[in-house]
């Protein structure tokens, strides 16, 4: 390992080249063109999750009319897509903003050390070279902006299953699925109902490496909804008002109707699971044992709820292509899986999509002024800032609404606390919180993977501005309220601090009638 005496100083450093460190470099380099940025991804290529997994169907299970940027519209006729055409689009956007040169690829940031004398960040950071040796460089920001996820990018979740040394096939993890692996005509099990499951099996089930049959062993069902793999209203938009507009509205229009479904399900629970039990059984063939294989125990988005685009899940079911199977694992055999009930599945090839490892920040250890940060111990701030931590934001999108919603939101309130600063001449801002203030965890959901890692990540509050909503309608207050609270404290790199008052709003509000008027440009009377 070399170790590099040159600093490399920035005004901002983003972690992270993925869907929220692209569109968060394009944000600020629009509103502060003067600023140097640079923007630090570990791996080889831009994409994040995109670029990360590749098993057979990977896509998105949000639409890409919300999920997609607002400053670029998505194009494409699919509103439920593969994620190499996701990726794709992520390319086109860093080319068309020119944000290639920010970017330093097998750059990993691996500590953080605040200087309020300073008032600056100090990155150490490992960088790997062509021939696989690294180098330890250091870089210093007045601004770190995390855009790492929320999980381990090296390692997924796999718990350890007896006998799996017994197994003579195949054992694949969807987050290291091999180039270029033939899975046709095996017999193949997925452990696990989450999303990767429901996306893996129709991928697996059908198509020129078709498995010989495939079969989804879960603990616990899933929520399942089919959605339209093209949405025909938006292609009937984009023909009326054009590409930028009709995105425009087809985004307006899936928001209010993902706001819309979440607190249906969300306040009438009841009624929730037997619409979807109702959809469900409409999508099987007559007499399955829907209550079995699709009777979830919790309420309907106390776990995330599972995608099947055009109801290809089901449809491999339907044609025997697929099966289900509820059961508990006693231990993995020589050809397959033998179960609690004593019934034993065969299979070349067990897929473990046993969901992630969580991991906040990439795992950067920070410090300030020398002592250690315990994320565990701090309270996020409008979602994307952390108590008793300086001039550090994160990303962190929605759990009940596409990711990427979240960023724009995020981002509009960040360049204009940047502004604000930059008017007053401040170096340093960082939220305190109330020692007395009662927290919670940081997730509303209940999905195991999220109760493995939540000791690991900041706690929120049970009130604005700390705490976190989880749909991107109940958010647009939070983020469109006073841009100075009286929670933030503001100094200098003398360490002077100051606690200015109430001023500022973060933007204009904009209600329906006013964000359809400005996409369409017609005046629609109230």
């Amino acid at each position: 390992m070399k170790v590099s005496t040159a600093t490399e100083h920035a005004h901002i450093v983003i972690i992270g080249a993925g869907i929220s460190g692209v569109g968060a470099a394009c944000y600020i380099t629009e509103a502060f063109p003067g600023k140097k940025v640079i923007i630090l991804e570990a791996r080889g290529s831009v994409g994040g999750t995109w670029d990360l997994f590749r098993y057979p169907g990977i896509r998105s299970d949000s639409d890409l009319h919300t999920f997609a940027y607002e400053f670029k519209p998505w194009l494409h006729e699919t509103a439920i897509s593969e994620g190499h055409m996701i990726q794709d689009y992520m390319r086109e956007t860093v080319e068309e903003r020119g944000i290639g040169s920010l970017i330093r690829f097998r750059h990993e940031a691996t500590s953080a050390d605040w200087s309020s004398a300073d008032a600056e960040w100090t990155l150490s950071v490992r960088k790997t070279l062509e021939d696989g040796s690294t180098e330890d460089i250091r870089i210093k920001a007045g601004w770190v902006f995390s855009a790492t996820g929320y999980y381990r990018y090296d390692q997924g979740y796999a718990p350890t299953f007896a006998g799996s040394d017994d197994f003579e096939g195949d054992i694949i993890h969807p987050q290291h699925w091999p180039e270029n692996y033939d899975h046709s005509d095996k017999k193949v099990v997925v452990i696990g109902s989450g999303a990767t499951a429901i996306t893996l099996i129709p991928a697996m089930a059908t198509g020129p490496q078709a498995a010989a049959h495939v079969t989804m062993l879960q603990r616990t069902p899933s929520y399942i909804l089919t959605l339209p793999r093209v949405d025909t209203l938006n292609l009937r938009l984009t023909r009326m008002f054009g590409e930028k507009r009709g995105y425009a509205l087809t985004r307006f229009k899936n928001v209010w109707i993902d706001w819309a479904v979440v607190n249906f399900l969300s306040h009438f629970p009841k009624q929730g699971r037997k619409l979807v039990r109702y959809l469900t059984s409409k999508e099987l063939p007559a007499g399955y044992d829907v209550d079995t294989h699709f009777n979830p125990p919790y309420e309907p988005w106390d776990q995330r709820l599972c995608l099947a685009p055009d109801g290809d899940f089901f449809k491999t079911i339907r044609d025997g292509d697929a099966s289900v199977v509820t059961d508990r694992i006693e231990r993995f055999t020589k050809n397959g899986i033998l179960l609690e009930s004593g019934r034993e599945l065969d299979a070349d090839v067990i897929v473990t999509a046993t969901g992630l490892n969580m991991r906040f920040i990439g795992g950067i250890k920070q410090t300030v002024d020398g002592k250690p940060v315990d994320p565990s111990k701090t309270v996020t701030y409008r979602s994307s800032l952390l108590s008793g931590v300086p001039n550090w934001a994160f990303a962190m999108g929605y759990t009940k609404s596409s990711w990427t919603l979240k960023i724009g939101l995020l981002m509009k309130y960040y360049c204009s606390l940047l502004e604000y600063m930059d008017e007053r001449g401040y170096d340093s801002v960082v939220p305190v919180a109330d020692g007395s203030m009662t927290t919670q965890s940081m997730f509303d959901l209940s999905a195991g993977y999220m109760q493995r890692g939540e000791d690991q990540f900041p706690r929120q509050g049970t009130e604005a501005p700390w705490q976190l909503k989880t749909i991107y309608r109940n958010d647009q207050k939070l983020y469109k309220g006073p841009l100075i609270d009286g929670n933030l404290r503001f100094g200098t790199s003398g360490g002077h601090e100051v606690t200015p008052q109430p001023e500022q709003s973060a933007g204009p509000r904009q209600n329906p009638v006013e964000l359809l008027a400005a996409v369409t440009g017609k005046v629609i009377s109230r």
